[in-house]
């Protein structure tokens, strides 16, 4: 478990960018379950669309990705600091499945498949209730910055 003070210590994201509201488990470096209360106060809906908000596809990747990267700190037992990014390296056979609406419950599975070279492989996926919402192989690395 990881609420959200722990989150805000661990990734950098700040509102509006900041997609996960909890972790709900963590089996360490191999995998993670997270969740995002999806809201109609999110600012993506008043464009997104006007007449049925509907949470943009990118976004659920990038929720995915940001819970994948707790998995990654978990495993590497870092906390990043702000000479610390991480980066998505690449998306793989990204689906989506179901439109994830306001009063829906995002909750994210990832897997790390593999770690190499400074590279993250993940499975991930998108859920809402039994409905898969988005799936993913996602690939991240982390960067030191100047």
């Amino acid at each position: 478990m990881m609420d959200i003070h722990q989150i805000l210590k661990q990734l950098p994201h700040r509102y509006p960018f900041l997609l996960v509201d909890r972790v709900l488990s963590i089996d360490p470096g191999k995998s993670i379950r997270a969740l995002k209360n999806v809201t109609m106060n999110e600012p993506f809906f008043t464009g997104h669309f006007p007449h049925r908000p509907v949470m943009p596809g990118v976004l659920m990747l990038e929720a995915l990705a940001q819970t994948a990267a707790l998995l990654a700190f978990d495993k590497l037992g870092v906390v990043p600091d702000d000479k610390t990014v991480y980066y998505f390296a690449g998306i793989d056979g990204a689906r989506f499945k179901r439109p994830v609406e306001p009063g829906d419950q995002l909750i994210m599975d990832v897997t790390l498949d593999r770690m190499k070279a400074g590279i993250f492989k993940f499975k991930a996926k998108a859920m809402v209730g039994e409905e898969v919402a988005c799936e993913a192989e996602l690939m991240c690395t982390m960067r030191q910055i100047a």
